[in-house]
């Protein structure tokens, strides 16, 4: 296993589209983690803004500023985290969700098996944003609205993961192994655990790190429809208020710019490595 593992580092290091999208996601994940070293939290309180409202980029806010005077470069690294945060966490949700019933209904045959594809091609004909969208209005205010949007990304978008587990799943089933571990005795537990989750384990990698881009798509525009945290930064929520306040008919195209940008240099870099683990991991990909 740590010989597989040295060889597909290995291959990875020399493929050059996903070598520059983990340097980038390497960079932003730096950015993220020492945020409040590399800007001054305070910056994001309005009552506390430095600068003046709607100020161009210049030396002292590189990314300008918004309309109450706080540094955009500020803002955009801060958002960072939760961005990223509820990327990343609703990816996990996803995947555990999408792997479990991806195996368990390729694995079992009659009702158990048929429900749950049907449940997944119910997911899959749903439009993603509308059932996104009620979900996250109709959450309990209780319930953390970072929580809640983390809650409802995951259970909506591991409907595509679900599909392709439990056609692999179905493949490994047909293999002689499988038939010797079932004439052997070995239960369903045993067969999924032991046997189906080890061999479907590389494509769930695969397909994780082009889940997570979907999943800061989703935040992004959550945030943007006013769905988001409205107490915490993120790209969406800056790309919300810049909407909301007018920032294109005010000429405060940076504004805009700078999050907007952080957005698609984070979501292309996960697909960038997404493409080169499925060029490891399936060799016929290979040009």
């Amino acid at each position: 296993m740590s010989t597989a593992r040295t060889s597909a580092w290995r291959r990875f290091r020399r493929d050059r589209e996903g070598l520059s999208g983990l340097i980038v996601l390497t960079l932003f994940a730096l950015m993220a983690i020492f945020a409040d070293l590399l800007a001054d939290p305070v910056g994001l309180d309005v009552t506390k803004a430095a600068g003046k409202a709607l100020d161009a980029p210049s030396w002292a806010f590189p990314l300008g500023t918004d309309h109450a005077g706080r540094s955009v470069l500020t803002m955009v690294i801060h958002g960072s985290q939760i961005t990223l945060l509820v990327g990343l966490a609703a990816t996990v949700i996803s995947m555990v969700l999408g792997t479990l019933i991806g195996i368990t209904s390729g694995h079992f045959s009659g009702m158990v098996g048929g429900t749950l594809n049907r449940l997944t091609e119910w997911f899959l004909v749903i439009p993603y944003l509308p059932l996104a969208i009620v979900l996250a209005t109709v959450f309990p205010p209780a319930v953390p609205k970072l929580i809640a949007v983390i809650i409802v990304i995951g259970v909506t978008s591991w409907s595509g993961t679900a599909r392709l587990v439990r056609a692999q799943t179905m493949a490994i089933e047909a293999r002689p192994y499988l038939e010797r571990a079932r004439a052997l005795g070995g239960g369903h537990w045993h067969q999924m655990t032991r046997h189906v989750l080890p061999n479907v384990m590389p494509l769930v990698l695969a397909n994780t790190t082009l889940t997570v881009s979907i999943a800061i798509i989703a935040e992004t525009t959550l945030s943007f429809l006013g769905l988001g945290d409205p107490l915490r930064v993120s790209w969406g929520r800056i790309l919300e208020q810049a909407h909301d306040l007018g920032a294109i008919d005010l000429n405060a195209w940076w504004w805009v710019l700078a999050p907007g940008i952080a957005v698609v240099l984070v979501v292309r870099a996960f697909n960038m490595c997404g493409r080169a683990l499925e060029r490891i991991l399936d060799p016929r990909l290979e040009m």
